[in-house]
């Protein structure tokens, strides 16, 4: 029990100790290296509150997918580290799969997800460069290949700073 306490504790402390800081830069967009390969568009709406547009595409043998998400985000300063912030927030999106199978000929599927989004944020000091690491795990809701809870999206951004 005091373990539990002590992590709630600590949970509490990095949630709501920190400082609304004012952001390095208002915008940026680039592209996402991860699963699947996307571009992407941050926008800090003011304080620590961003949202993020995300387009991305993924091929494999028989088929493709395009995916277009959005985030809202709540970025928390990193004690210590100069321009280095981490974050949290959810969204939703809309896939589209389109794929060949030589039992059921040529497919396709619709689907909806509402997703977490926990990551890393960086603004490198002096150059128009921002970097990000995150994880979005989310739930699918759709037909075919598009159903069921997925855990291995998230990548890392790069992106040119627009102020």
């Amino acid at each position: 029990m005091k373990k539990l306490f002590f992590l709630f504790a600590f949970l509490g402390a990095v949630l709501f100790s920190n400082a609304i800081q004012a952001q390095e830069y208002n915008s940026a967009i680039g592209a996402r290296l991860g699963y699947p390969l996307s571009f992407s568009y941050k926008k800090f709406l003011g304080g620590s509150n961003a949202i993020e547009g995300i387009v991305g595409f993924g091929f494999w043998g028989s088929g493709s997918w395009i995916a277009i998400s959005g985030l809202y985000q709540v970025h928390k300063p990193f004690n210590g580290v100069d321009g280095l912030q981490w974050y949290y927030g959810g969204g939703a999106g809309v896939n589209l799969l389109s794929y060949k199978n030589d039992y059921i000929g040529d497919n396709g599927s619709f689907g909806i997800n509402i997703s977490g989004n926990l990551g890393l944020d960086y603004k490198i000091n002096g150059a128009p460069i921002n970097l990000s690491l995150d994880w979005i795990p989310g739930f699918y809701i759709g037909n075919g290949y598009l159903s069921g809870f997925g855990a291995s999206y998230g990548g890392l951004a790069v992106r040119y700073t627009l102020n």
